[in-house]
């Protein structure tokens, strides 16, 4: 390649880099939600601290090759060089410091950001319990009763606490607008705190590759005003469908690109049920009638539905 041509092909470099970059989604550097306001902050530090030493490193290279390069006669030579005590000093000192920092910033913003960790807040949480299934979401309001499939809704400015768990393989609960993910496993109970700092919709996705159905295994989460969540509560109430046994056992068979659907009624102990058909697997975790819960055969709706998994017996 000729020399003439490097300057055209360094020019047209940046132009596809350009191109790539168009493709790319900036939502966790621009989340709404204050748990990812949380999370952007710590990857911006934690990015800032660590080119503090490889910016310099490359500045020093390039440096070093330019003025000790073969052409160079007055560059100092210097063949039997063997130590420094001002480079040890600083190839030690500045890396332990930033570590230092970093592992500060890290600890303190990681018992702060603990996705177990209620947000501090003086206005009442939304509850919503998330079921992972093959391959929709299943959402559940125990306080309002209701229940959707690859839609949530809550005010915004208000904590939601979520319960995650998963009636198929593991999976992944993430909304990238508002916080970071958690998986939903079976037999689990997972904890997810989110807000919303505005009003607005938010894709949520599945993170964690779980089968054929994964690329359309999306949810839209949409934080309203008060009024606005009332009112799209008692829309879902009006809804003719009723999350019983026989809407259950057939939610829970694998489909892929579900539309959303509403409920009008769903059991709050729906959620429960379901981590407890897997008790065979958690065989030190006490059953849900030695917790002293009641009986589960008198719950509403999806009971019959619920049967523990084989083995759960044994």
């Amino acid at each position: 390649m000729s020399k003439k041509r490097y300057p055209r092909l360094f020019g047209i470099l940046p132009f596809l880099g350009m191109l790539l970059l168009s493709g790319c989604n900036w939502t966790l550097l621009d989340p709404k939600g204050q748990v990812g306001i949380e999370q952007k902050n710590l990857i911006l530090i934690a990015i800032g601290l660590m080119l503090l030493v490889v910016i310099p490193v490359i500045i020093m290279t390039l440096v070093f090759a330019w003025k000790y390069r073969a052409s160079n006669t007055a560059a100092t030579y210097t063949p039997d060089w063997s130590h420094s005590t001002k480079i040890e000093a600083a190839v030690w000192i500045i890396p332990i410091l930033i570590i230092i920092v970093l592992g500060y910033v890290t600890y303190k913003s990681t018992h702060k950001l603990d996705p177990y960790r209620p947000l501090d807040s003086d206005v009442k949480p939304v509850q919503i319990d998330v079921v992972a299934l093959d391959w929709k979401w299943l959402f559940i309001y125990p306080e309002q009763g209701i229940a959707t499939v690859n839609k949530i809704v809550f005010p915004a400015n208000t904590p939601v606490n979520f319960r995650v768990t998963s009636d198929a393989v593991m999976n992944s609960f993430f909304i990238p607008g508002l916080g970071g993910q958690i998986y939903a496993m079976a037999g689990m109970t997972t904890k997810l705190h989110l807000i919303a700092n505005e009003n607005g919709e938010f894709d949520g996705i599945s993170a964690n590759y779980s089968g054929a159905g994964f690329t359309g295994m999306k949810f839209k989460a949409t934080a309203t005003s008060q009024a606005d969540f009332d009112a799209w509560v008692a829309q879902v109430k009006a809804s003719p469908k009723k999350l019983d046994k026989a809407e259950y056992d057939a939610l829970a068979k694998p489909s892929e690109n579900n539309p959303v659907a509403l409920y009008s009624e769903a059991s709050p102990d729906t959620f429960q049920l379901i981590v407890d058909k897997y008790e065979g697997m958690n065989r030190g975790r006490p059953s849900h009638e030695e917790a002293g819960s009641k009986d589960l055969a008198t719950t509403k709706g999806v009971e019959s539905s619920m049967q523990p998994a084989a083995g759960a017996e044994e």
